[in-house]
């Protein structure tokens, strides 16, 4: 009888282990040190946050006392989330944040990310073992209320610190040399304070953990990096991932019911509801080598795509139609190469780029969908490039983006090619701007200013941002690790308030 309850025992404590081990994205959750009040970590599966309670001790004195959710992570990572306390942080030296840590030992060797309740950013470390914290403290501040992003990047022996208020591009905080951190180390989120017996709180979303690529990463011959398919409300900044595979796909359309996402993977086209599911192959018919460049028609019946025909110049990436549900595709170019990117709101022409008679550069094209002669819209010089060419809902523009002044820009025109206007006017290079169906928003994804002006690469820390379609200041809503295949072809949801893309990280 002893032995059975004794089994029983083993059975309910193995039992109660095995349902604790995965929180969100993390598989580790400890309290480091000895506190008065066991801590806490959830994750709300729903609304995709973590929610991190503690008294606390501090870090930073002869031990380290905090709540410590992580994975172990070797090599380069980039970990990136917004982050807010609840209730304000009533103690006066509440902080939270990311922790690249040597061990769970409680005088361990360790860099971190930030961020007070007051709202005061700092680059904090501890070099060697019981060490005291030293730390970097630019006086920059969150404004209430008191939430911030955070970004905490390892590259070789550097560390680097960004921080970024809601809608602003990160900007680096600290940056230090940790060459006597192990290769393989425990990182993830803290919460820690010095209130005596008092539990605090801080949610912590977005929440992302990238494996990034050096600059001589070769998607092609090294193999393409993992993908997340995300949705995000672009006017509160949350987004949600529903669908994740180690490997390569790229550019969601949203459906016009509102219900489902259409997106490329492995040469065909896959539907897939917008809280993730079973995913749903789409009949192409013989258009099997379909690549990122496809949308649907404004009236919602007709999808556009380019196949890739074998043997032909440039990859033989050619437009074609098809009924939305599904059919046999119908030639639109015959000439190649040709990648579709926007529909006319009459749903009887299309607008794509191409390169035409040999030249090296790419021009802007609209023809009828039952095909005939194409008009170029664009003739532009050598080293110049233009691409990413959409109309606004009411036809009286196309967007694009060029690089006619000499980094990446959007710019306007009208239908015929006429009255080009420039509409952003900064150091990054901007592609593929997306109009809303109210026509009120452009969305675009932005490459960092050492990125080549004409190239559009995969995998680089790259921002989404957002700004009004009749012109004024874009701001950030997403920082994101991706680039070719995020945000390719026109993402926003019918309502207008939501938009679809695809992130990547290394395994």
């Amino acid at each position: 009888m002893k032995l059975l309850v004794f089994l029983i025992f083993l059975l309910i404590i193995n039992s109660t282990i095995a349902q604790t081990g995965l929180i969100g994205d993390f598989w580790f959750n400890k309290d480091i040190g000895n506190p008065k009040i066991a801590s806490s970590a959830q994750y709300d599966k729903t609304n995709q946050f973590y929610t991190l309670k503690r008294d606390g001790y501090t870090i930073g004195v002869e031990r380290d006392g905090f709540n410590y959710l992580y994975n172990e992570i070797e090599g380069d990572f980039i970990l990136t989330a917004n982050f807010k306390f609840i209730g304000g942080g009533s103690a006066r030296h509440l902080k939270t944040g990311w922790m690249a840590r040597e061990s769970e030992e409680e005088g361990a060797p360790h860099i971190s990310a930030v961020l007070h309740s007051d709202g005061l950013t700092a680059l904090q470390w501890r070099e060697s073992k019981g060490a005291l914290i030293k730390g970097i403290e630019d006086k920059i501040f969150a404004p209430k209320p008191n939430y911030q992003i955070l970004q905490l990047e390892r590259k070789g022996e550097e560390i680097i610190m960004r921080g970024a208020h809601v809608g602003e591009p990160l900007q680096v905080i600290g940056i230090k040399e940790m060459g006597d951190l192990p290769g393989k180390v425990l990182a993830g989120l803290f919460i820690y304070s010095n209130g005596k017996n008092a539990v605090e709180e801080v949610r912590v979303w977005n929440v992302r953990i990238d494996k990034p690529v050096g600059n001589d990463y070769n998607p092609g011959k090294d193999g393409w990096l993992g993908c997340r398919l995300e949705t995000m409300n672009v006017f509160n900044g949350k987004r949600e991932v529903i669908f994740k595979k180690p490997s390569k796909f790229e550019a969601p359309n949203w459906m016009p019911d509102g219900k489902k996402l259409l997106f490329n993977m492995d040469g065909a086209l896959y539907k897939i509801p917008i809280k993730g599911g079973v995913i749903e192959k789409l009949n192409t018919g013989f258009a099997d080598r379909n690549n990122n460049d496809h949308g649907i028609s404004f009236d919602g019946k007709l999808l556009a795509i380019s196949h890739s025909r074998k043997g032909l110049t440039g990859g033989g990436s050619t437009v074609y139609v098809l009924p939305l549900e599904g059919g046999i595709p119908k030639m639109v170019t015959e000439d190649t190469p040709s990648y579709w990117h926007g529909w006319a709101p009459n749903n009887k022409e299309v607008v794509y780029v191409g390169q035409r008679h040999g030249e090296q550069v790419y021009n802007i094209y609209r023809n009828s969908i039952d095909g005939g002669n194409e008009v170029a819209l664009t003739s532009i010089k050598s080293g110049e490039h233009v691409d990413g060419c959409e109309y606004s809902p009411d036809g009286r523009y196309i967007y694009y983006n060029g690089s006619h002044s000499g980094t990446m820009q959007l710019w306007r025109m009208k239908p015929d090619g006429s009255g080009k206007e420039q509409i952003t006017w900064d150091e990054y290079n901007d592609w593929f701007p997306h109009i809303s169906p109210d026509g009120q928003w452009i969305v675009f994804v932005s490459f960092p200013a050492d990125i080549p002006v004409n190239s559009h690469p995969s995998y680089k820390r790259v921002m989404i941002r957002m700004m009004p379609a009749e012109g004024g200041a874009p701001k950030v809503i997403a920082y994101m690790y991706g680039g070719q295949g995020t945000m390719n072809v026109p993402s926003w949801s019918p309502d207008s308030k939501h938009i679809a893309f695809v992130s990547n990280s290394g395994k």
